[in-house]
């Protein structure tokens, strides 16, 4: 066995002459276990924050979403759609065409995203766990409109109002001003409000979905012109061989973005936040283990007639100083260890039995996760690591010689 890590372990489990040692140490071993604790809580928790914030937009962005290279708009043809039934990696696609409009109703404006979708938009997109209020847009029907709650609370819309239709407004396609013209600048037409949905705070004032002929008429768009078409992949899709695969369709005329790249603010909020807090918490832990390198440098001032004995006995420096390295590493390894097993228990009961709350009926979400059982022992460790090497090189021949 190695001398130095026998050692080690014999002075760890032994008890001082001294009570305030054995205080210190227990008082160390208790932090560290806190520390780790406390870090993979915080960690599991923010990926649990995560999962719930980015659930809102999962269910309504799809696997990936082409839209022209420049411009608006681009003209798919029946070939092309043929060309991409044929992808087997692709379960389902729809063509949409999306633009800015001001909503109206009753003297009240909202400036939104009018989006008009084909028959398949609910096969890519999740559209029945969205709605909050009355039916989807009917593939056959045409003056019918599904709004955001937000939407609705800013213009009054309510579902199958027919007293009260929404009108949506655009401008006209050209290049003459507004005033230049003594014609109506504006394409409008009225529509009956037969859903509402509810995403988040951004989504649900941002869009009115519609059929897509009509988005089509509106915009003064031909029959096979769109603005994008969204994709729903299958389970084992291998994204990048069939986002190559549409880019071959449409030669290279056409721009792919998966999700990630959809809300690609979001993610690098949410990511920025998390390492943030990471770094937070870790500065936490590195001022907390320096009680281990208190409760090292106290018990070589305890044990240091033990080591003139030891080298006494031909014990090297080298030997001594590796004797209490081993000490702080086994105090923060089996403490960190300790720690993770602790906080796999807190979030498994707040998985199983929704012990807190954000709201009455919202259970702080969480997220057990082994990449954080990882990273909360690698950081404990380093840094045990480093405090357990800056208190042994306390020890020295003077010291020695001295004691």
């Amino acid at each position: 066995m190695n001398f130095p890590f026998y050692i080690a372990k014999r002075y760890l489990l032994s008890k001082s002459s001294q009570n305030a040692i054995n205080i210190i140490n227990i008082v160390t071993s208790v932090v560290v276990v806190i520390g780790a604790l406390a870090l993979f809580i915080v960690l599991s928790g923010f990926a649990g924050l995560k999962t719930f914030s980015l659930s809102f937009s999962n269910d309504f962005d799809p696997d990936i979403k082409i839209e022209a290279a420049s411009g608006k708009s681009f003209h798919v043809s029946a070939a092309q759609l043929q060309k991409l039934r044929e992808i087997s990696q692709v379960e389902a696609f729809s063509q949409v065409v999306e633009e800015r409009v001001v909503l109206s109703l009753n003297n009240k404006h909202h400036i939104a995203n009018i989006k008009g979708i084909d028959q398949y938009f609910k096969k890519v997109n999740l559209v029945d766990s969205i709605l909050y209020v009355g039916n989807w847009v009917h593939p056959d029907a045409y003056q019918e409109a599904v709004v955001g709650i937000g939407i609705s609370n800013l213009l009054g819309v309510i579902a199958y109002d027919y007293s009260n239709l929404l009108e949506i407004i655009v401008p006209k396609p050209g290049t003459k001003s507004i005033t230049s013209s003594s014609k109506n600048p504006y394409e409008q037409i009225k529509v009956t409000t037969t859903g509402i949905y509810r995403i988040n705070e951004d989504l649900d004032d941002k869009y009115v979905f519609t059929n897509l002929a009509l988005a089509q008429e509106l915009l003064e768009y031909e029959v096979n012109e769109i603005t994008n078409i969204e994709f729903k992949l299958t389970p084992e899709a291998d994204e990048a061989l069939v986002r190559e695969q549409i880019s071959a369709i449409f030669d290279t005329k056409v721009l792919s973005k998966n999700r990630i790249e959809l809300n690609d603010a979001l993610y690098k909020m949410l990511n920025t936040e998390n390492i943030a807090i990471y770094l937070i918490f870790t500065l936490v832990l590195i001022l907390a283990l320096f009680n281990v390198v208190g409760a090292i440098v106290m018990m070589i001032l305890d044990k240091r007639g033990n080591l003139k004995t030891l080298f006494s006995m031909g014990t090297t420096i080298k030997q001594i100083k590796r004797i209490f390295f081993y000490q702080g590493v086994i105090i923060t390894v089996v403490g960190g260890l300790l720690g993770i097993v602790l906080g796999v228990i807190v979030v498994y009961m707040q998985l199983q039995f929704k012990l807190f709350y954000i709201t009455p009926s919202l259970p702080y979400p969480v997220e057990l996760q082994f990449m954080n059982c990882i990273t909360v022992f690698l950081t404990i460790t380093i840094l045990g690591i480093f405090a357990s090497y800056l208190a042994s090189r306390r020890i020295s021949k003077v010291f020695i010689a001295n004691s």
